[in-house]
């Protein structure tokens, strides 16, 4: 099975990719998207590298499943020759007298990737300021803005999404890699766990039986101590 995965505008998803490439065998191509979770929707994608905000109805993600990778920190755009380019940190304080070219995400939660991309190109222009999640403002790589942290911006997260239907063991390596699962680490398989409680009882008897004692008997022993020092 070839897996198609959409990654939202403003994630780096290189590194992972690469890695897909050292350690498996998988067939896989990538694409960037405006909005990677309409891809998979749509089909155009088996997995999605998406962004999600507080305010995603939580009904419209049953149709899938949903790891959370990280959390975006919120950034603004400034003109790259404005005084508040001093400043490491913005709040809403320092841009208050600023014309605000857009806040994503909006009130309804949404973030326009290509309202975004038009946003800068004003504040290029030195008109304004531009709120939306930081990498997302370093990605477009516009050279005549400059982007800080915005403190009480609402972050968002990248979450890795797929369909319930769509579920494969080639999805469940990349979603290893992803999260940081190495070679020589694998998921628990609950039948290993068991085996290796055996194992343990099994040594455990082993030492008993070296020893003399019946399983138990250590115990038996220590309680019969306590009822000693009780009388």
């Amino acid at each position: 099975m070839e897996l198609v995965i959409s990654y939202v505008k403003g994630t780096a998803p290189g590194k992972w990719f690469a890695r897909m490439r050292e350690r498996t065998d998988i067939s896989f191509r990538s694409f960037e998207s405006y909005d990677a979770l309409a891809d998979v929707a749509s089909g155009e994608a088996t997995v999605a590298l998406a962004r999600l905000v507080d305010a995603t109805p939580p009904a419209s993600l049953d149709p899938y499943h949903v790891v959370i990778l990280y959390e975006e920190q919120p950034g603004i755009a400034v003109p790259v020759d404005s005084e508040l380019t001093l400043l490491d940190e913005l709040d809403a304080e320092d841009i208050a007298e600023e014309i605000i070219t857009i806040t994503a995400p909006d009130e309804q939660g949404v973030v326009d990737v290509a309202a975004v991309k038009q946003a800068l190109d004003v504040v290029g222009a030195n008109v304004g300021v531009a709120r939306a999640p930081r990498p997302l403002l370093r990605s477009f790589n516009v050279k005549s803005c400059a982007h800080r942290d915005f403190r009480g911006g609402d972050p968002t997260r990248i979450a890795v999404i797929w369909k319930k239907e769509d579920d494969c063991e080639e999805i469940q390596e990349f979603i290893g890699i992803t999260r940081g699962r190495t070679p020589r680490s694998t998921r628990q398989d609950p039948a290993a766990g068991e085996q290796k409680k055996r194992s343990a009882r099994e040594k455990t008897r082993a030492k008993q039986q070296r020893r003399g004692q019946r399983p138990g008997a250590a115990v038996k022993r220590k309680g019969a101590r306590r009822a000693r020092k009780r009388r």
